[in-house]
């Protein structure tokens, strides 16, 4: 009796083995959304450096591992948010014509989120969603202070633009997807107080009505939103520094480094502090972050299964 227990046991494992070794034959769905999905970079962003640096590190991949069918423009690494929702509009429209789809789902990390939102709103009918992560939809104090050293006088405007200007080129210059002209002014403005709310007005859809609350879906669209609210995470990483400086423009507000917690929320705010900076958001630098910390690439995959349990 207990041999031929034993025996069972063994076939049911052996079983078990060849099915593990050839999941292969069985592809993830999880992530299978019914629309494709649109990766927008922000700030000093770009699709890919080389062929495998990602901007959503690891996050491409990932999602199209489990179904899901994936796309990352590359839009100006440094200019207003309407320059660069005419570039990713542009890039939208192509999309749409080469997989066929009818519509698209938009995550935008960053100044991403503000992008996103004008391809929303130029064509709302062929936008199924619009997902920002840490997106600059109430505008930083970090553009507001770069902005009030730019007007101290020519040689700090020099500066100041000259330095932003200069990091956008390089990042250009390096990326698979460059050739876009920089503009250090209109991307500051466009990311400050005064410039987001101006925005704003243009496209209210999904921002919150309070100062931190949720917006509500509209136009046929749904809005979802998260962050992180860490700052320095990860001692290894050689950008760190540069956050850490940049989030003292926060003055004890919550923020992520350069995105303050509230102005971050839009539409379904899934989760805004999370234990990232602004860089571990979407898994840089190559996945540097705390070691207790959601990883950022589950947590885009589980919202891509959101997305497809919504019918998106």
């Amino acid at each position: 009796m207990n041999t031929k227990i034993i025996l069972s046991s063994l076939i049911a494992l052996s079983g078990l083995t060849h099915l593990t070794a050839n999941a292969s034959l069985f592809p993830s769905t999880y992530a299978k959304t019914k629309y494709p999905i649109v990766l927008v970079h922000g700030l000093f962003g770009f699709s890919k450096i080389g062929n495998s640096i990602d901007y959503f590190y690891q996050v491409p991949a990932d999602l199209q591992s489990n179904g899901a069918k994936v796309f990352t423009p590359q839009v100006a690494a440094v200019n207003s948010t309407e320059i660069r929702g005419e570039q990713l509009l542009s890039q939208v429209q192509d999309i749409l014509a080469i997989s066929g789809s009818a519509k698209i789902n938009l995550i935008g990390h960053s100044q991403g989120g503000p992008t996103a939102r004008y391809v929303a709103g130029v064509m709302p009918t062929r936008i199924a969603s619009v997902s920002t992560i840490a997106g600059v939809h109430k505008g930083t104090p970090v553009a507001d202070v770069l902005l009030g050293l730019a007007d101290m006088s020519k040689f700090t405007e020099k500066l100041v633009l000259g330095i932003t200007e200069g990091i956008g080129g390089l990042v250009d210059g390096v990326s698979s997807n460059g050739g876009y002209s920089q503009d250090a002014r209109a991307s500051l403005t466009s990311l400050s107080t005064k410039g987001s709310l101006a925005f704003n007005a243009k496209f209210p859809a999904g921002v919150p009505s309070t100062a931190c609350g949720e917006g509500v879906d509209t136009n046929g669209q749904k809005f979802y939103s998260w962050m992180g609210t860490s700052q320095a995470t990860n001692p290894l990483d050689p950008l760190e520094t540069f956050l850490l400086l940049a989030s003292a423009a926060f003055l004890g507000e919550d923020n992520d480094t350069l995105v303050g917690r509230c102005s971050s929320h839009f539409g379904k705010v899934i989760k805004d502090n999370y234990a990232w900076n602004h860089l571990d958001e979407v898994n840089q630098v190559f996945g540097l972050r705390g070691a207790l910390s959601a990883d950022p690439v589950d947590v885009i995959r589980q919202h891509a299964n959101r997305l497809k349990l919504a019918g998106l």
